[in-house]
């Protein structure tokens, strides 16, 4: 394993029994994807991306296949040795934001380290680094409600970085958002690619999948297209 199979999958499948009826969500998906880098994956609703999308990220487990994460064959792991895992190295952005309305951005951001062995101070220490790292250190105590759908965007990609992960998952992280903040949103992220982490995002949009190095696209369960493109310099800044 090396550091062009950071993720390795090996024809995994997956497959949902609703009653009598089988649905194949994945079928036979191989691919390897390098340490740092940016993708896109694209596809209908149905095309099975989703599914792949939460195998990536130890939320699920393959019907079938090997799935190698940094070198570790995740895919036959307990529910409770998978979550180490999400802990210790795997980031996720939802679209919806999920933040709690009540609770300030700096204690959002400090969610993820309430159950560690991390200090209250280290704890605080950690949550402002990684809003700081986002641009909204002068926002650490308003709540949700208080702020741009663009900012919250940004307490959650805080929330995410609050671990260090070494891969970030993105799940449609700008679909709830305007056109000049999901462009601020993709600038944030194609920063973060810069500083090695790998970065991966599910997206309906062409413009937003434009940010990316590699475009996979989905189709009934299965890849249909697997692109490298060259990045606008515009887009990399």
């Amino acid at each position: 394993m090396n550091d062009r199979e950071f993720i390795l999958v090996e024809r995994i499948t997956k497959t949902y029994h609703l009653g009598e009826v089988e649905v194949h969500a994945l079928r036979g998906v191989s691919l390897a994807i390098a340490r740092g880098d940016f993708v896109a994956i694209m596809g209908a609703s149905g095309s099975g991306k989703s599914s792949f999308m939460n195998i990536l990220g130890c939320l699920d487990r393959p019907s079938s296949g090997r799935y190698f994460l940094d070198g570790e064959d995740v895919s036959t792991l307990s529910t409770d040795e998978r979550a180490e895992v999400r802990n210790a190295k795997i980031g996720f952005v939802f679209q919806n934001f999920s933040l709690l309305p009540r609770t300030s951005a700096l204690e959002n951001v400090e969610l993820p380290l309430v159950y560690s062995a991390v200090s209250l101070e280290e704890q605080h220490a950690h949550a402002l680094a990684a809003l700081r790292a986002v641009g909204l250190e002068d926002r650490i105590h308003h709540l949700p409600g208080q702020l741009s759908g663009g900012q919250q965007q940004r307490v959650a990609i805080a929330r995410a970085l609050v671990n260090a992960p070494v891969l970030i998952l993105a799940d449609e992280p700008t679909g709830n958002l305007d056109s000049a903040a999901s462009t601020e949103i993709m600038h944030l992220f194609a920063g973060l690619n810069r500083q090695g982490i790998t970065v991966i995002l599910v997206t309906h949009e062409p413009d937003i999948a434009a940010f990316a190095r590699r475009k996979i696209t989905f189709r009934d369960g299965s890849i249909v297209a697997d692109e490298n493109s060259e990045v606008e310099e515009g887009k990399r800044q």
